[in-house]
């Protein structure tokens, strides 16, 4: 497994307080332990920004980060080497080696952050923590109000609160050479997965034995989890967007659509292939299936240097719509069943999202209510579909139950784009040759 290396989170916090006024302090804590059920835990996983900014795994972790007269300063609080509590549940970093582990100036105790936190807060010219994050809020108020009934041995109480939210999200938007790498990783991981499942897939498996499949692809290849749950919707649950009980059997004559991608590191891959279970696309199949596909394709012609993010659907929606007219499920003309969007009835939901980090990714869609222009470093599904309702008896019998997506990992480049799952097999032809394998 690679990781990233330190240096990476560093300049990430340098960069972050050299957008912030001199005298600020940032305060961000590690994501809490949640419950799965009694007194078992959730599987840990830090939470996305406090990594981003930190590199720390460990549960009960504060980030703060002081841009003072003297320069930059980052502390972290951690949990203390216990030898009975690593006997139990794991090696801890420990305070003594996290400064040097983490290229951090200090460390200390969590069990300290509140009283620290007083301190580190004294003269700050304002405080910047999530505001989605309840807990950490709370840790901030509390000191603060500690703070001020200090003020007659002179302590000063910062008085502007900023969210930190936008600021990092700002950031992680744009990717930079060692995440692109760390996520073409975590995608071709995901890529040698699909294509396994392609590989076995045959009548009578049952869904989560493909899942299984996939899964272990994942770990084999080093992925720590998944990065979301998992698709394996065979027949007409193809036509259920999140579909997760992937607990039926695979009936000869279905598509089966998955929808599955690894982790890597914290970094997220999102792929979707649409396939025959006995391995060849019938003609109503195939004629869904290469209209989604010439979606995509129109999606993928409009990512270069002055486009914006809706153009991208602007262009499959255009696609979808005259081809679903084509073949008799729209009725009237183009631009008038765009402007009605008609088409929603059969592709409900928009060209794809941000990636990264999160499988939906942070960051803003549109700036001063206009789209977004694509800039190179961001990374975007495109994830053009059709889905035909199976009980819907005014469509012709042979497209019911029919459910084609096909979902790409897009990396915005100065020049266009870079297809970071380009070598999952997407067409009919290449699709069936790898089947019939």
């Amino acid at each position: 497994m690679t990781k990233l290396a330190t240096i990476e989170y560093t300049n990430r916090r340098q960069a972050l307080l050299q957008s912030l006024p001199q005298g600020a302090v940032v305060v961000i804590q590690c994501a809490p332990v949640h419950i799965r059920n009694g007194d078992v835990e959730q599987d840990y996983r830090q939470d996305s920004s406090f990594y981003y900014l930190s590199g720390m795994v460990e549960q009960q972790t504060t980030l703060v980060l002081t841009n003072g007269v003297d320069g930059p300063c980052s502390s972290i609080f951690c949990r203390s080497k216990d030898k009975l509590q690593e006997i139990w549940h794991g090696r801890r970093l420990g305070v003594d080696a996290a400064p040097r582990a983490l290229m951090m100036n200090q460390a200390y105790a969590s069990e300290s952050v509140a009283e620290k936190l007083i301190e580190l807060l004294d003269g700050a010219s304002q405080v910047v923590y999530g505001f989605s994050r309840e807990d950490t809020g709370d840790l901030v108020k509390r000191s603060l109000s500690k703070l001020r009934g200090l003020t007659r041995q002179g302590k000063t109480c910062p008085s502007q609160l900023v969210d930190l939210d936008p600021l990092v999200d700002a950031m992680r938007l744009f990717k930079s050479s060692a995440e692109v790498e760390q996520m073409a990783m975590a995608c071709d991981i995901s890529v040698a997965a699909h294509k396994r499942a392609m590989s076995v897939c045959k009548v009578g498996m049952n869904e989560y034995q493909l899942a299984a499949e996939l899964h272990h692809q994942f770990s084999i290849q080093g992925s720590q989890r998944v990065a979301y749950g998992s698709i394996v919707a065979g027949g007409e649950n193809a036509c259920i967007l999140h579909y997760t009980n992937n607990d039926q059997v695979l009936q000869d004559g279905d598509l089966v659509l998955i929808d599955a991608g690894c982790e890597l590191d914290h970094y997220a891959s999102d792929i979707t292939r649409t396939f025959p279970v006995n391995g060849r696309f019938s003609e109503s199949q195939k004629t869904i299936y290469e209209l989604v596909l010439a979606a995509r394709q129109a999606a993928l012609a409009c990512i270069k240097p002055g486009a914006v993010f809706t153009d991208m659907q602007d262009a499959a929606v255009k696609v979808i719509t005259q081809g679903l007219i084509d073949i008799g499920l729209l009725t009237g003309a183009l631009d008038k069943n765009i402007e009605d969007q008609t088409f929603r009835k059969f592709y409900m939901h928009n060209i794809g999202h941000w990636l990264g980090m999160d499988v939906h990714d942070v960051g803003i869609y549109k700036i001063g209510g206009e789209s977004r222009p694509l800039i190179a470093g961001m990374v975007t599904t495109v994830e053009p579909g059709i889905y035909i309702d199976p009980d819907d008896a005014n469509i012709p019998s042979q497209w019911r139950g029919i459910g084609v997506r096909i979902e790409d990992n897009i990396l915005v480049t100065e020049d266009g784009y870079r297809n970071l799952t380009a070598y999952l097999p997407v067409t009919v032809a290449d699709i069936e040759t790898l089947m019939a394998g």
